[in-house]
C-alpha cells in the first residue's frame, strides 16, 4: 500500500525539548559544582550555584514537558 499524503509531518515541540535537555544537563553540572562534587572551578563550593543549578533543572524539566505535550498534540489528525 502506498501512502499518497502530501502533508509534511509536523515537527512540533523538538526545540522546547532540546532546550530543556540542555538546561537539565547544564543545571546538573552547576549543581554538582556548587555542592563541590566537581572541584577545580571558580563555582566549586559556592551554594548559590547549587541553587541556580537546581532552578535550571526544574525549568528544563518544564520545557521538556511542554515539548512533549506539543508533540502529542501535533500527532492528532485534523478533522
Amino acid at each position: 500500500m502506498v501512502n499518497n499524503e502530501t502533508e509534511r509531518p509536523r515537527l512540533r515541540g523538538w526545540l522546547a525539548m532540546s532546550l530543556g535537555l540542555l538546561a537539565v544537563v547544564l543545571g546538573g553540572v552547576w549543581t554538582l559544582q556548587g555542592l563541590d562534587v566537581l572541584p577545580y572551578s571558580r563555582m566549586s563550593g559556592q551554594t548559590v550555584w547549587a541553587v541556580v543549578g537546581g532552578g535550571l533543572i526544574v525549568a528544563g524539566l518544564l520545557l521538556i514537558a511542554v515539548g512533549m505535550r506539543r508533540r502529542s498534540g501535533a500527532q492528532r489528525p485534523v478533522q
